[in-house]
């Protein structure tokens, strides 16, 4: 292949522009394959510029001839350690290749001690965030050992542990520097910005934000200084400032961002400063305050950027004559062909404070700047995010993300804010900039994806744009980071309903299933909660569960249910698992958790967590699982009965959530007549009843149903009796606003007073000699009182007139109807259980004999759930003729005979679908 690239070099204004000249095209080999190994170096080169550091190792990996490219100095030019975890051993294996490194982004004190082992003598500009631990030592020797150093940034998180002394050091070791801006400096000396006076001739930005203490004195002896930011600093004495700061003879532009600035003062800048172009007082409450300073236009040909201001307009003023449309101001200066260098500092300064400040803003949410955010901030963060500075467009999207979150907790964002980003063509932007190269952008604009799509609108906006794939692919990022975020933006849109098929089309389910299996349980917590989080929405649809199952989710959830000890990746993990097992009737994910090896056993651990959330979810998957025959007799053997007695007994003053599901899952094993008897002898009956005692619909409709299961054994019907249950029932029977919560409790009175119960009754079922005193005369009073009166709510005497009268099916049917419950179809009984209804027909009592027909009748209906396994139940029983029996004795109440009626019928209807 003899393909030949020549190197040119053009001006561009002041600019030089890199680029190649191709000569002549690609050719293929006869198998129509190119051998990428013959490609020339200087395109091999030009592949590596437009990889991360990860990528270029594996390309470097594939030959000894682009091994030796991989380290070719102008590959090298920038390095930016954040994404990776950086200790002495791996900056001494980076070291040969950054002997001519210009630039370096680090984060942590770990990264920042092996600063000095990469040997990157021409260092020239560091940047560093995620500085609290740093010391003055490792910043000293730091600044020791890269003498030409001219830029150092470190924030915007606080820098705790460093004092003036490090300053100091960097003054006498730095003499180059021209820009030094650093964070949560508790005091700033002036011996310290004395010293930057004397040694560092050149500089001329300086930042010390959100600081307690500085030298305003002493600030004013940098006479090199142009630009200076004392952004949300506190203890300032303006006074002093004002003194000093006015006679420096270079100072362009002032930022005083957060700060208690007075009025006075800001005028006296205006007034009294020759130099100054710009005061930056976005949030200053003194100036915001006064009407008089906002209505205040004499600002001597001074720019003012604040809250009050129009911003996009001042910034334009810079640009008198090449400035056509002020909102795009920031655009159309990085378009300009000819650019003057002082404009173009201050532009870059301008742009740099602009994205700080407005993400601190963002992240303490004041109250009243809607307006702000809606007609300026969210379009200005924008712009920014456009910016060729790389830093300010990683803020700028961190405050994107930031800004349209008003609630951490309940992760609820503000719908105005997120729709003024989509209306300003945010979500293509930041599309574009998440398939970046550069990992930190990846990273912080999968962060504003994922934040926004939790309005649905935008949701809607980032599926139909294509952000569907990309989160799927920056989900397989090596950078733990961004692949959090990308697996935080999948969790947000799986929400609705509408993208879980087209994430799994687009690869998103087994992204997140490999996420868990890549990333340490030790130290990746974020991205594992994010992953089951975004698989735990997925699983709550019949397909998407399924793929789940096939590409090894089962495994990888238990794992973490198992292995993690962080509670929001158990809370997670545990609702995934909850959400696959819910499928018994269209899938068989439910037997596959179960048999799934430690799964049960870590579902029943989980339930002893002390975090209500986890426990919410553990107790819920146990619920759904406990549906499955086998499921159930292994949780129980796992201990869950006793773990969800325990977890019952302890919730009384718990979430209605983790409360309902509680008894859900004491419900689902008691189905089992070996658990139900197991958990009234661990206890089970007492909170069941208190918790049937609820105001919560759904915590005292699953507490019946668990209560009903339970007094199907005589022992444990005595037991609620005793445990004061009979009232409990009997208000849930007239008073419950659920009608399944209702028939529940009236089925569990009827078992208990059906007759089973009186022989136990007469022993007591405590082994002590002093059992509670029951009157069970009374009790039986009460309940079949209450029984009569629920089934009357559901007799219209008219229809039953009617029905007793004719033959006609239409008669019968419109008892039905008005008899119906439509949620009693879910409900699925035993032989035994429907045997027991049969068997209650002939019991003395009518209003039992009622109530066994009622029941009857709503697992019968057609089109119900279980109606068919029921209907061959009664078959299997013979009940037939004990049914017509019943709808033709004389002496039965009318709802037993027309109910049993409606049986006979509803069986006659399955027989005929069966043999047709």
């Amino acid at each position: 292949m003899s393909r030949r690239i020549r190197r040119k070099l053009t001006r561009r204004g002041q600019e030089k522009v890199d680029y190649l000249e191709v000569d002549e095209s690609l050719t293929l080999d006869e198998r129509g394959i190119v051998d990428w190994t013959k490609l020339p170096n200087d395109t091999v080169i030009q592949l590596f510029s437009c990889l991360n550091y990860r990528d270029r190792a594996s390309m470097s990996s594939t030959c000894r001839t682009w091994n030796n490219l991989g380290v070719s100095p102008c590959l090298w030019q920038g390095l930016d350690l954040r994404p990776h975890k950086c200790d002495s051993a791996a900056a001494v294996s980076l070291s040969p290749r950054c002997r001519n490194l210009q630039k370096l982004r680090f984060r942590g004190a770990e990264s920042a001690d092996a600063i000095i082992h990469l040997q990157a003598k021409s260092l020239n500009e560091i940047s560093g965030d995620y500085c609290r631990k740093i010391t003055d030592a490792t910043l000293s020797v730091i600044a020791a050992r890269h003498e030409s150093l001219e830029s150092l940034q470190l924030g915007p998180d606080f820098c705790e542990r460093i004092s003036s002394d490090a300053i100091k050091a960097i003054a006498i070791c730095c003499p180059q520097l021209r820009r030094l801006r650093l964070s949560g400096i508790r005091e700033v000396d002036g011996d310290a910005i004395n010293a930057l006076a004397r040694n560092c001739k050149g500089l001329m930005d300086i930042g010390l934000i959100d600081c307690l203490n500085i030298d305003e004195v002493a600030l004013g002896n940098v006479l090199s200084l142009q630009f200076l930011s004392v952004a949300g600093t506190t203890n300032m004495k303006w006074t002093l400032a004002l003194q000093n700061w006015c006679k420096l003879p270079n100072l362009t532009g002032l930022d005083v961002s957060r700060t208690d600035i007075i009025p006075n003062a800001a005028l006296r800048l205006f007034s009294s400063s020759p130099c100054l172009k710009i005061l930056c007082a976005l949030y200053c409450p003194a100036l915001e305050q006064d009407a008089n300073f906002v209505s205040n236009n004499n600002r001597r040909g001074k720019l003012l950027l604040s809250f009050f201001t129009d911003i996009f307009k001042e910034a334009a003023s810079l640009f008198a004559d090449t400035t056509n449309k002020e909102r795009n101001v920031f655009v159309e200066w990085r378009n300009l062909k000819t650019k003057g260098r002082k404009m173009d500092a201050v532009m870059n300064w301008l742009e740099w404070i602009l994205s700080h400040s407005l993400l601190r803003i963002a992240e303490s949410n004041p109250q009243g700047l809607d307006n702000f955010w809606l007609s300026q901030g969210a379009y200005l963060l924008l712009c920014l995010m456009r910016s060729t500075q790389e830093e300010v467009q990683e803020r700028a999207a961190t405050g994107l993300a930031t800004f349209v979150v008003i609630d951490d907790e309940n992760a609820s964002i503000h719908g105005g804010r997120a729709e003024a980003v989509m209306r300003d063509g945010g979500i293509g932007l930041l599309l574009n900039l998440a398939r970046s190269w550069r990992e930190g952008l990846q990273t912080e604009a999968a962060k504003a994806i994922a934040n926004l799509s939790v309005n649905a609108n935008v949701a809607k906006a980032v599926a139909e744009e294509g952000g569907i794939s990309v989160l799927a692919i920056l989900a397989k990022s090596m950078n733990r980071l961004a692949a959090e975020e990308a697996a935080g933006g999948l969790w947000n849109l799986s929400v609705g309903e509408e993208h879980k098929a087209a994430i799994a089309e687009a690869g998103g389910v087994k992204a997140l299933v490999d996420l868990i299996f890549k990333w340490s349980i030790s130290g990746g917590e974020g991205v594992l909660e994010r992953a089951a989080g975004a698989l735990a929405n997925l699983a709550a649809d019949d397909k998407c569960s399924m793929e789940v199952a096939a590409v090894g989710g089962v495994h990888a959830l238990v794992k973490l249910a198992q292995e993690c000890k962080a509670e929001g990746v158990q809370e997670q993990a545990a609702r995934a698992l909850a959400n696959l097992a819910a499928h018994g009737d269209s899938n068989s994910n439910n037997a596959a958790v179960g048999q799934e090896a430690g799964a049960l056993e870590a579902l029943v651990q989980l339930i002893r967590s002390p975090h209500d959330g986890v426990r919410q979810e553990a107790a819920g998957a146990l619920w759904n699982l406990s549906f499955d025959d086998r499921n159930r007799e292994a949780i129980a053997a796992a201990g869950g009965v006793e773990a969800l007695v325990t977890l019952a007994q302890s919730c009384s003053n718990a979430s209605p959530g983790l409360q309902e599901r509680a008894a859900g899952a004491l419900w689902g094993l008691s189905v089992s007549e070996a658990n139900s008897i197991a958990i009234g002898r661990e206890g089970g009956v007492a909170p069941l009843i208190a918790l049937a005692r609820s105001d919560v619909e759904d915590v005292h409709e699953t507490a019946a149903g668990a209560l009903w299961n339970l007094a199907f054994n005589p022992g444990n019907a005595f037991r609620i009796v005793e445990e004061g249950g009979v009232p409990a029932l009997v208000h849930l029977c007239s008073s419950s606003i659920s009608k399944m919560a209702r028939f529940m409790a009236a089925l569990a009175l009827a078992y208990m007073f059906d007759g089973r119960m009186d022989g136990v009754a007469v022993v007591g079922t405590s082994s002590e000699s002093n059992s509670k005193s029951v009157n069970l005369d009374g009790a039986r009073r009460m309940a079949l009182k209450n029984i009569e009166a629920f089934i009357l709510a559901f007799s219209d005497p008219q229809a039953f007139s009617a029905a007793a009268a004719s033959s006609v099916p239409a008669a019968l049917t419109q008892v039905t109807e008005s008899a119906r419950i439509h949620e009693a179809g879910h409900l699925r009984c035993s032989g035994a259980e429907i045997g027991r209804f049969v068997t209650m027909l002939r019991n003395s009592s009518s209003i039992l004999k009622a109530c066994a027909a009622f029941a009857l009748l709503q697992f019968t209906i057609p089109g119900g759930r279980h109606a068919q396994h029921h209907v061959r139940l009664l078959q299997n029983t013979g009940a037939s003729r004990i049914l017509r029996a019943a709808a033709a004795a004389a002496t039965a109440p009318i709802e037993a005979k027309i109910f049993a009626r409606i049986v006979l019928r509803n069986l006659e209807h399955h027989q005929i679908e069966s043999s047709t």
